[in-house]
């Protein structure tokens, strides 16, 4: 047969194996995912109603809820009684959010895990106790005692951490004894009288109580606050676009910028019609603003968040679940100790009765209500500052209206209920949308 034609010296394609499938062609009606910076830098103004209406659609609704219930919040308390958004009032709750904020830092880190801390409250007393005892009955130098006092709830977090990681006892249980165990602990530091008076004047009444008087401190370090930020946003999205990625465009960091700067300034202007920049608060807004960065841009951060994902797809991808889980109770148990140090200032001195009552539940409500998962794997520090300002909120206002504790409790416990429903809702939101 001959072979001068060229067409029948054509190589043939190879035919299909059983194992090669054509990919189908996409539905005419099929939803194809678009990058939110690209559609607000090509449709503007409108690129944020739609992204803002796709986010809800999806159960994306980030810190959306807490901030509406802050507003509504402050908006009836102040009907009810004109003096709730006085300066002096909103200074008073600056002071209150610190010390249980604190706590509520480390109860994110935890929740991240989608696990739960039930000894924190605890900690934090026994944290105060053991500075009192060395401070003012051993004549241990302030600074010293501050630390040590710290490493004890780092230590306890830790021995708790390992139980859990290594022993494989549940979490719960190991907290609840932890919880059980240094109430007792405490109680035998603090001696026969149950106690300890801190020096007046001292370091944990000065780190509770000290404010910036001068009127410039607080106005420039909100300015300080928002040029940090805008060098950021412009140095970050200069950097995705030379590396050929979508960045953020400039309208969505002029914008935010500017909420920023109102934020700041307004907060800055109230606190300076009473007595001025709290340093316990300014503390308390450095340390969410330091935890959160190693959420967002560091490898420990991103590995948290992987193990509250899912723990066995983290093993898998190389991740020492067991490190994670010991080191973020240890920075839980950090964390109530510097909380219990502020609650010690606040009264200055060293009590039986630090880390009861609603210590804990306030710390845990705080975290779930700003938005932090209890399924694990979503949230971040500003849910410990957000949900902090909803419960002392709620406590402030039922204070200057005289009403009953009991009330106050109930109402707490609504918006805390209301908080795990719209977390339940959006997850599974979020899942069906194939977003979970």
């Amino acid at each position: 047969m001959s072979t001068d034609n060229p067409d029948l010296t054509k190589a043939a394609p190879p035919a299909a194996t059983e194992d090669e499938v054509a990919a189908p062609p996409p539905a005419a009606d099929a939803i194809v995912a678009v990058d939110p910076r690209l559609l607000v830098r090509e449709q503007g103004l409108a690129g944020y109603l739609t992204e803002f209406r796709r986010r809800v659609r999806s159960g994306d609704l980030g810190s959306m809820p807490v901030i509406a219930a802050l507003v509504i919040i402050w908006g009836v308390f102040q009907g009810l009684n004109s003096t709730f958004l006085s300066a002096n009032n909103l200074s008073t709750i600056a002071f209150n959010v610190v010390g249980v904020g604190m706590i509520a830092v480390g109860i994110v880190f935890v929740l991240l895990l989608g696990e739960i801390d039930l000894s924190v409250s605890y900690v934090s007393g026994l944290a105060g106790a053991v500075f009192a005892v060395l401070s003012v009955n051993h004549g241990v130098p302030q600074g010293l005692a501050l630390v040590l006092g710290i490493l004890t709830g780092t230590a306890i977090g830790a021995l708790q951490g390992f139980f859990f990681a290594k022993v494989g006892v549940p979490a719960f249980v190991v907290t609840l004894a932890g919880f059980l165990a240094w109430n007792g602990a405490m109680l035998w530091v603090l001696g026969k009288n149950g106690t300890i008076n801190l020096q007046s004047g001292g370091l944990l009444y000065n780190l509770y109580n000290y404010t910036f008087a001068d009127v410039a401190f607080a106005y420039g370090l909100a300015l300080i606050a928002v040029l940090l930020y805008l060098g950021s946003s412009l140095w970050e999205a200069n950097r995705r676009r030379k590396a050929g990625v979508p960045s953020r465009p400039m309208l969505d960091i002029g914008i935010k910028t500017a909420a920023l700067a109102i934020v700041a300034f307004v907060a800055a202007w109230v606190l300076n019609q009473a007595e001025g920049l709290p340093l316990c608060l300014l503390l308390f807004l450095l340390v969410v603003v330091g935890f959160d960065l190693m959420l967002r841009r560091t490898t420990y951060g991103r590995q948290i968040f992987a193990v509250g994902g899912g723990i066995e797809a983290a093993r898998r991808a190389g991740i020492n679940v067991a490190w994670i889980r010991i080191s973020v109770f240890g920075l839980a148990g950090t964390m109530a100790a510097v909380g219990g140090m502020f609650l010690a200032g606040q009264v200055n001195s060293a009590q039986s009765t630090q880390g009861g009552g609603n210590t804990l539940m306030n710390a845990i409500a705080a975290a779930v209500i700003g938005g932090t998962s209890l399924f694990g794997g979503r949230g971040k520090t500003w849910s410990a500052l957000l949900g902090a300002l909803v419960i002392v909120s709620i406590q402030q206002g039922m204070y200057i209206l005289n009403l009953n504790t009991a009330i106050q409790y109930m109402i707490t416990g609504a918006v805390l209920l209301a908080a795990v429903v719209v977390d339940s809702v959006s997850r599974r939101t979020q899942k069906n949308s194939g977003r979970a």
